[in-house]
């Protein structure tokens, strides 16, 4: 049976099940009128997309290493346009109340509590059908903002006011967590050209081994996939850094997902065959996927940053 919308919501926000149907959608807006028709199957596609084969094992890994650190145990957190809200129990910590808003009632409740690692608290858990760019919710009253899944990209004429309504989220000192979709994607050179088994062996050696050799060959950019005119903008990493820096924010991490191997399913599968392996797969995505080159090109880049505290005057 399908979850229910749970009763309790945040402070401010009327009661999720009073948004009977979302709203029509407007014109011009193909992947809008997407999200508020998806039924169930697509709800569960999208659940779905991080897992079932190591290629996805590694993005979903990547970005729940990422959530990690930049999690903060704040009273509240929330996730922007969540879908089905893959990653909601990586926001946060074990007290934090999470909350979900998405346009999509399909998604909602698609939802699935407590998955293996996770901090999440299905009693502390909350689904808001909304418009993210206009959230009934309170200003400065989270201790994380999420936009994942390139929500900003999606949101098309709307992005600039879903940022401003992300970021007046935010509580002083907490973070704003961001996932762009700057370029097509890259894959490793050198990695490329070496059979998938000599991969796997291959990261067995600690990372100061594999690396000089990555480096020499360089990145090759994976081919563009032709996509529906308006239906999202690749958002470069420096757009999102400028505001955050002109708005005195203090960026803290900005990391490309996979640029070595994650085009490259056959490879990453031999890597995950191996524990040793695995986790030096990772070490060499994330140490690659920090360097500002890794990030024009990125199929997606990560952003965590810090709004500054508040300033108390004492007299």
């Amino acid at each position: 049976m399908a979850p229910r919308y749970r009763r309790r919501t945040v402070p401010g926000a009327g009661d999720p099940r009073r948004r009977s149907r979302p709203p029509a959608p407007a014109e011009g807006r193909p992947a809008r009128e997407r999200f508020l028709a998806a039924d169930r199957y697509r709800a569960e596609r999208e659940w779905l997309r991080f897992e079932g084969t190591a290629q996805r094992d590694l993005w979903r890994t990547l970005r729940e290493r990422f959530l990690a650190r930049h999690a903060v145990d704040a009273p509240w957190v929330v996730d922007l346009g969540s879908g089905p809200g893959r990653f909601l129990p990586w926001i946060g910590g074990p007290r934090s109340e999470r909350v979900a808003v998405d346009l999509s009632r399909e998604m909602l409740l698609a939802f699935r509590p407590s998955p293996e690692g996770s901090a999440l608290d299905p009693a502390r858990t909350h689904r808001i059908l909304a418009d993210a760019a206009r959230p009934p919710l309170p200003p400065s009253a989270f201790g994380a903002v999420a936009l994942l899944g390139n929500t900003l990209g999606f949101a098309g004429p709307a992005s600039d006011r879903l940022w401003q309504a992300a970021t007046a989220l935010v509580a002083p000192g907490g973070r704003l967590l961001v996932e762009i979709a700057p370029g097509p994607g890259e894959r490793s050179r050198y990695l490329a050209r070496l059979p998938a088994s000599s991969v796997g062996r291959l990261l067995e050696a600690p990372l100061r081994a594999v690396l000089p050799r990555v480096d020499r060959e360089g990145f090759a950019t994976e081919p563009v996939r032709r996509k529906e005119e308006g239906e999202f903008r690749r958002i470069p990493a420096a757009e999102v850094i400028g505001r955050c820096e002109r708005a005195g924010w203090v960026v803290r991490e900005t990391v490309a997902v996979a640029p070595a191997l994650g085009a490259d399913p056959d490879r990453i599968e031999r890597a995950q065959t191996h524990p040793r392996a695995w986790a030096h797969l990772l070490e060499l995505e994330e140490e690659i996927g920090r360097r500002p080159a890794r990030w024009e090109r990125a199929a997606a880049v990560l952003v965590a940053a810090e709004r500054p505290p508040s300033i108390i005057a004492i007299k």
